[in-house]
């Protein structure tokens, strides 16, 4: 997401097809849809098995060749969607760009070769997307759900209802990891089964009993793994339907029977899904055992499904992130009546310096609003520092729908929106959102300090120009004078934004 885009309009309201990428640590997919009355219809899916976890050396950076394969596969994708509007493709990496060290780096080149923007999404958002993919692909119904999803990196626990998750859980074990852990030389055996089966299983220790008190009367399973298993299953003729314990164990010892990977040689298993299917198997054993699963049914969404009906939610102003950060402000107590007047202030004023500015944005004008509904949530824990305060609890917070620069990015408005300017914090968001973050956080500040009164009495007709580092605002004839602590805090805001290198003139008429 680029704040500093030019259209003054919303061009993904007008696209005739949106796209989802999922950019897995084993495969990447892509579904392209096109938006009805219904909901969605989909029209085209690709798949590629990209192996990006197994790229991942000891230091947490991406192999030559993984990123090869990764642009690649990119490339590829973008021939199908780079002509789509901003904003009517959604693409998102996963566990393993959340584990990179250079994952800022490799976003910039995938940015292009897909040619729309990448988000990275943290475990969290990951799961509840992965919760609405399944929930849209599933008849509804009153039943409370536990949904899995064995990814390359991570496997994903979420107990619903309805279109609702409940409790969610990103859990550090995949089909990829758990693979190169215990079977990295293809080789297969009853003792490093065990060993993983074990390792799947206190990884889900911390979060059984809590899950297992919430309940469930359906559990379905949402990823490639646990589809192919199943599949598996059923065409070997191991179950009469579904996942269960006894169709697990034949499966389990089907694998000990091949001895290694190489040879393993299953009906409805690919041979790239092979190579990773000793890991999501013992993955898939580890929760059966822990949570006392007895069947589990495979659904057909995931998390890219997900990522389209939330990408519809957004083009329908249905955004899950506006509500997350309502919730949070409610949460943290904010005063809401001067959280709405900065907000509404903040907005009038981003419109006055838009196109100047380079702000004339949905995504300008939505993160302007967050930032000014939140930017007071650290008062909560205390009137000393509560910029800092505030700050800390956004970037550490799982707030729904964010990626994590998206949160990152938040966090530095409200850091920023008082006192000292901060300018090595803005250094830390990606170098093409730099020039735009500063600016929505003169906006913040100044709409902070116009509203220092606390009041509702209206303000005057007040004008803005802007021109790169230089912001001009004119007052009318008289309204300063009559008002001298405003004209104070604006002297001494323009102080601070001196210190930051922008200049803050104040005119009368």
């Amino acid at each position: 997401m680029a704040v500093d885009a030019a259209p003054t309009h919303d061009p993904v309201n007008e696209a005739d097809e949106i796209a989802a990428v999922d950019l897995g640590s084993n495969s990447f997919h892509m579904i392209i849809a096109r938006p009805d009355e219904s909901g969605l219809r989909t029209h085209d899916r690709l798949r590629e098995s990209v192996r990006l976890a197994a790229g991942l050396d000891a230091e947490k950076r991406l192999s030559a060749d993984a990123r090869a394969r990764a642009l690649a596969c990119l490339e590829r994708f973008g021939q199908r969607v780079r002509e789509l509007p901003e904003g009517a493709v959604r693409a998102v990496g996963t566990n393993t760009l959340r584990q990179s060290r250079d994952s800022r780096a490799f976003l910039r080149e995938a940015e292009q070769a897909l040619g729309h923007p990448i988000q990275i999404v943290s475990g969290y958002e990951e799961a509840r997307l992965i919760y609405l993919g399944v929930a849209h692909s599933i008849a509804d119904d009153e039943d409370r759900r536990l949904v899995m999803d064995i990814g390359g990196g991570s496997t994903e626990f979420i107990i619903g209802e309805h279109f609702v998750p409940r409790e969610m859980e990103s859990l550090h074990m995949g089909c990829v990891s758990t693979t190169q852990r215990f079977f990295s030389d293809g080789v297969i055996t009853d003792k490093r089964l065990r060993q993983a089966e074990i390792a799947a299983r206190r990884e889900l220790e911390p979060i059984a009993d809590r899950y297992r008190r919430l309940g469930w009367e359906r559990a379905i399973g949402a990823s490639g793994t646990i589809r192919a298993i199943e599949r598996c299953l059923r065409e070997n003729g191991w179950t009469a339907g579904g996942i269960d314990p006894k169709g697990l164990q034949k499966l389990r010892r089907a694998l000990v029977k091949a001895g290694d990977i190489k040879r393993l040689k299953l009906d409805g298993v690919n041979a790239s899904r092979a190579e990773v299917l000793p890991g999501g198997l013992a993955v898939l054993l580890g929760a059966f055992q822990q949570l006392g699963l007895e069947q589990m049914e495979a659904a057909d969404g995931a998390l890219r499904e997900g990522l389209l009906f939330d990408l519809i939610g957004r083009i329908r102003h249905a955004d899950v992130r506006t509500a997350s950060v309502r919730a949070m402000a409610e949460r943290y107590h904010v005063d809401q009546d001067q959280a709405r007047r900065v907000a509404t202030l903040a907005d009038s004023l981003r419109g006055e310096v838009a196109t100047d500015w380079g702000l004339a944005t949905p995504a300008a004008r939505d993160t302007l609003q967050w930032a000014a509904w939140v930017h007071e949530i650290g008062l909560d824990i205390s009137h000393s520092q509560y910029h800092k305060h505030g700050e800390y609890i956004v970037r550490h917070s799982d707030l729904a729908g964010f990626a994590r620069e998206e949160q990152q990015l938040l966090a530095t408005l409200i850091r920023a929106h008082r006192r000292k300017f901060p300018r090595n914090v803005f250094r830390e968001l990606p170098e093409d959102w730099q020039t735009a973050s500063v600016r929505l956080a003169v906006l913040l500040r100044l709409a902070v300090t116009l509203q220092r009164a606390r009041s509702d009495e209206p303000l005057p007709a007040l004008t803005l120009k802007a021109a790169g580092r230089k912001l001009t605002v004119r007052f009318p004839a008289g309204w300063l004078d009559d008002n001298p602590l405003v004209e104070a805090d604006l002297s001494e805001e323009a102080g601070f934004l001196e210190a930051a290198g922008f200049r803050l003139r104040i005119n009368r008429d």
